[in-house]
């Protein structure tokens, strides 16, 4: 083994000192010098095509190269420089030589024969019959070959410390992207695999087809770090299935881009990218149905609230497919609506949309700009997605967290009933089922406060989105466990049984967009997010398909460990999607509707004028009592973890009653005086 070792570090200094003396001569010699060495070299072949074609066919007794005269030679060797260097064989990159430097050599070779044909013509050489024949084979092979061996050369060199890759696929994409790679020294394609027994053993470029039963061997024995999947048309089920089989092998799982990517244009197959987040789910995602999507959407006034955000951008792309009269996108923070105006007017024009795409900054708490844009833009449809969702920050920050929440959602839901939009639709989260942190509990509360304005006389109907986690979005482990890995780790998860429910960002805003054609008023609707998946096998599966182990004895070395750090303040080991067992379909497979109790409007409107005073005037223990008296399954939460509550000294003591704050806004500025009327006011 020892020797082994040894013989294969002297073999790797050998190449290493030639590669650098290579190098360094390339760097010395200036390229017209090299240029003139090329010619040299190919002068030199001629002669021997030359000399050999006058003696292959001579006759016996007869010295061959006694024909040729020295008018012969000298106009062969000048007619041949003017033409290798007017056919530009000399301007051709070497390494990145093609099929177009093969037919320019072809035409070279040709013309170079004309030119010892007319030299034989006129100073009559006596030479064999076959002559122009072998010379032009021999030239041909000759020059041809000094060219073919510096590419080997240059590629070899280049190759030295390129990546060792495997393609999974020998199909047409698979072959696209071999030639792709061969332009390039990054990577070095050692063979193919494909599951079809017809293409193994065959060669494609001079790379080896096998099957997958060959992996692990050729893994081990060149020493692979990653495999590039080139199957664009296979189905998720199967792509599922090839990155379930690579999982135990010590290599990084990369992808070309899907077919629909691109036969839409927007990828090429070279594009290697990591294996797409929706591969890492254990199911299929459901096609949508367009018919519901469109319902809401095609020729109406579209706006979404908290359009930068994960979830409020992937809706905004997917309204784009159904033509909106307009969209309005809504945010509080300039660098995201910045980012996401770019991002969808580089899409409408890419795509030829041509309807307005308006952005405005706001806060969803600002009732009267809400009112006052729904209308000025005769707003028909509103994708409320502004809130505050990472629970750990909103434990942090309860005042802010609940007032964004719950008096966002009030405001946002308020103007849109006196201003008589058609459709609102709330974005909610498996949080708020029994929920245990107060952003769970102001989502819930959020959810309480639509059913509520259901019950009164309004024209707009209100409806409730409730789904789990979505796939990459912001404050996802994903990215998280992406972020560590490519440091070195280790992966932090909160503990060893935790579960969340997952779904893919554009299934969940696909879904969205459906359910609110759906509504009828005061809906909760439930997406199906299938079996709940383990953070730990998912952390696991990602720290696979990096081409690291969890296991110390992986035979490249190369592990990254899982450190377990304690669930975070306000975290559930698992989530749940309903308050009940009272469910119903809705037609679409991935939608069911649930059943679950809620409050009269004038009750939860008093509740939500005591929850926003509670949090102008800091006293957190009243909003933790408000929840607990109106969200089911809250209960024994204490504001532990707020920065300024414990900075003041205030945890786990009851608030003396304060006189009423002077810089609170109302829910509605008429709460303050006597109460009104529950019915919609005349305009």
């Amino acid at each position: 083994m020892v020797r082994k070792m040894a013989s294969k570090f002297h073999f790797k200094t050998l190449r290493t000192l030639s590669v650098s003396v290579w190098l360094l001569a390339r760097r010395l010699v200036p390229p017209s010098f090299r240029v003139s060495g090329w010619l040299i070299l190919d002068l030199a072949v001629v002669l021997g095509a030359l000399f050999g074609a006058a003696s292959i066919g001579a006759e016996a007794g007869v010295p061959s190269l006694d024909a040729l005269t020295p008018l012969t030679v000298v106009t062969l060797l000048i007619g041949t420089a003017v033409i290798f260097t007017s056919q530009g064989l000399y301007r051709s990159v070497i390494r990145y030589m093609g099929q177009q430097a093969v037919w320019d050599l072809v035409k070279a070779v040709s013309f170079s024969t004309l030119t010892l044909a007319a030299a034989i013509f006129f100073t009559d050489a006596d030479l064999p019959a076959t002559a122009a024949l072998v010379y032009w084979l021999l030239l041909f092979v000759g020059v041809g070959g000094s060219r073919l061996i510096s590419r080997a050369w240059h590629q070899s060199s280049a190759y030295a410390d390129a990546r060792r890759v495997i393609i999974y696929g020998a199909g047409e994409s698979g072959r696209q992207l071999l030639n792709a790679l061969n332009q390039g020294t990054d990577y070095r394609v050692v063979a193919f695999i494909d599951d079809n027994p017809s293409l193994h053993e065959t060669v494609i470029n001079g790379r080896l087809v096998l099957g997958s039963d060959d992996l692990p061997s050729l893994v081990q024995e060149h020493a692979v770090r990653q495999v590039l999947l080139a199957i664009p048309s296979a189905s998720q089920e199967r792509r599922r299935a090839i990155i379930n089989s690579l999982g135990g092998l010590p290599v990084r799982v990369r992808t070309i881009p899907k077919i629909s990517e691109l036969i839409s244009g927007n990828s090429i197959v070279n594009q290697i990218q990591d294996v797409d987040l929706d591969d890492l789910l254990g199911r299929e995602p459901v096609p949508p149905h367009p018919e519901l999507i469109d319902r809401c959407i095609t020729d109406k006034v579209v706006m979404v609230t908290g359009a930068g955000g994960s979830i409020g951008s992937e809706l905004c792309r997917q309204i784009l497919a159904s033509s909106p009269k307009e969209l309005i996108l809504l945010d509080i923070s300039e660098f995201a609506l910045y980012s996401v105006d770019r991002e969808i007017k580089s899409i409408c024009q890419r795509q030829g949309l041509r309807f307005p795409v308006v952005t405005l900054l706001g806060s969803v708490r600002d009732e009267q700009r809400l009112e006052s844009i729904f209308r000025i833009f005769s707003v028909d449809t509103v994708y409320h997605a502004a809130a505050y969702k990472h629970v750990p920050m909103v434990e942090y920050n309860v005042a802010e967290g609940v007032a964004n929440n719950v008096h966002g959602t009030w405001s946002a839901a308020w103007a849109a009933h006196r201003a008589d939009v058609d459709t609102f639709v709330l974005v909610s989260t498996d949080k708020a089922v029994r929920p245990t942190n107060v952003m769970g509990a102001s989502k819930r509360f959020a959810e309480l406060i639509l059913q509520g304005l259901s019950q009164i006389e309004t024209q707009t109907r209100f409806c409730i989105v409730r789904f789990g986690n979505v796939l990459g979005s912001s404050g996802s482990v994903i990215p998280l466990f992406r972020e560590q890995i490519s440091s070195g780790g280790p992966v932090t998860v909160t503990h060893p049984e935790v579960s969340r429910y997952f779904m893919s960002i554009r299934e969940a805003a696909q879904l969205v967009l459906q359910a609110g054609a759906l509504g009828t008023g005061g809906d909760v609707f439930v997406l199906d997010m299938g079996e709940p998946v383990r953070i730990t096998e998912l952390a696991e599966r990602m720290i696979r398909l990096s081409g690291y182990d969890i296991e110390r004895d992986n035979m490249f070395g190369e592990h990254i460990d899982i450190e377990y750090i304690g669930l975070r303040p306000g975290e559930k080991l698992h989530e749940e999607l309903l308050l009940g067992t009272s469910v119903t379909g809705t037609g679409h497979p991935m939608i069911m509707r649930a059943e679950e109790e809620s409050f009269d409007f004038d009750f939860i409107e008093d509740a939500a004028h005591r929850l926003l005073r509670a949090c102008a005037e800091m006293d957190l223990n009243d909003v933790t009592s408000i929840f607990t008296e109106h969200v089911l399954g809250f209960s024994g939460h204490e504001p532990r973890h707020d920065y300024v509550w414990v900075k003041q000294g205030r945890v786990g003591k009851r608030v003396r009653k304060m006189p009423e704050a002077e810089n609170v806004t109302p829910i509605r500025p008429e709460l303050v005086g006597p109460r009104q009327s529950t019915r919609r006011p005349a305009d």
